[in-house]
């Protein structure tokens, strides 16, 4: 709200209350230094995760979330929609280091006013800032013009509302993420199994890309719950070994990011071509980067799992990626496994 002195001169009515989720703390103090000298503006309150993020913006109903997409727990493109229901006139500005247009429009469709590229936050931040809470949308200038036409105007006329009704016939672009941590190789090849069969029973193709110590196993145990050659000569059933997967798009222990969409675009086209109606999903469950990580190349893993995160979202995919936590010699509490973590949708552990 603006009031207007005599001499005309708008005068701001309230505080605006503001709620920072990022999971990097020299990032938060960033945010704090730039708002800090705003009189209107006042941080109320921090979060370092997703689940964090939902109960402080359900507990203090902020004006204004300023909101990362590589959370733990659950990240922020996920915590935008359950916000949505929970403190309905928040007003969400995506900050993040994520370029891809199609992580923009998927941030936008979950709930965001506006979508600010980190490397842009020291000019634009706070003209972001005063666009959102104005009412209006903000996009990098880095990001496609079409980011607001495409997404904007064709999905939150049909978005769900906040009791959860579907206002419209727009059927919204997701992506389940998930990984699971196993105590062992049997329980990893059992949740395997059981994936692949639950996506089958739902009408879905099925993508298994696993170890060739896993690949055997798991294919005995489809075996007893699926015509594992009937699917395969379909095409719903594509097995693919890992070793390969990762020979076709590293070079020197990293990986080049078109090969990887190459290499994904060629398995999903397959696999869609083989299911079973025009509306299946694919379902992906893989050990791409659980391998690297257990050959010592973290780095390697993180951005895999980014690159998957993003191929995901472009192509309306579900996703499981499977880590033996023996395989791991720091175990459930390394930093690394908490970095893992931050770049799927939910995190469980066996």
């Amino acid at each position: 709200m603006r009031v207007v002195n005599e001499e005309g001169a708008a005068l701001s009515a309230t505080i605006t209350r503001i709620l920072v989720v990022d999971d990097f703390e020299p990032w938060r103090r960033f945010i704090w230094s730039g708002v800090s000298n705003q009189p209107n503006l006042q941080i109320v309150a921090e979060a370092s995760d997703g689940l964090e993020a939902l109960q402080k913006a359900e507990q203090l109903q902020p004006d204004l979330i300023l909101l990362d997409i590589g959370l733990p727990a659950l990240n922020g493109i996920e915590a935008a929609r359950r916000i949505r229901r929970l403190s309905p006139n928040s007003k969400i500005l995506f900050v993040s280091e994520h370029r891809s247009i199609d992580i923009a429009k998927e941030a936008i469709r979950a709930g965001g006013s506006g979508y600010l590229v980190k490397s842009s936050a020291g000019n634009d931040l706070l003209p972001a800032m005063a666009a959102v809470l104005e009412g209006k949308h903000f996009a990098s200038p880095s990001l496609d013009a079409q980011l607001f036409i495409d997404t904007v105007t064709a999905d939150h006329s049909s978005r769900e509302d906040v009791s959860g009704t579907s206002a419209g016939n727009k059927v919204e672009v997701s992506r389940d993420h998930q990984v699971v941590f196993y105590p062992n190789d049997e329980s990893c090849i059992d949740g395997f199994a059981r994936f692949a069969k639950s996506a089958a029973d739902a009408g879905n193709s099925v993508v298994v890309v696993a170890t060739k110590s896993h690949r055997p196993a798991i294919l005995e145990r489809l075996k007893k719950v699926l015509d594992v050659d009937a699917a395969r000569e379909r095409g719903s059933l594509i097995i693919a070994d890992v070793d390969e997967v990762l020979a076709a798009f590293m070079k020197e222990d990293t990986p080049v990011a078109a090969r990887v969409d190459a290499i994904a675009r060629n398995l999903i086209a397959k696999a869609a071509k083989g299911a079973p109606t025009e509306h299946s999903r694919i379902a992906i469950c893989g050990e791409l980067a659980p391998t690297l990580l257990a050959r010592g190349k973290t780095e390697a893993a993180i951005l895999v799992e980014r690159l998957f995160d993003d191929i995901a979202i472009a192509h309306n995919l579900d996703l499981l990626c499977a880590y033996v936590l023996g395989a791991y010699p720091s175990g459930r509490h390394s930093r690394i496994l908490e970095r893992i973590c931050a770049e799927h949708s939910a995190v469980h552990m066996q």
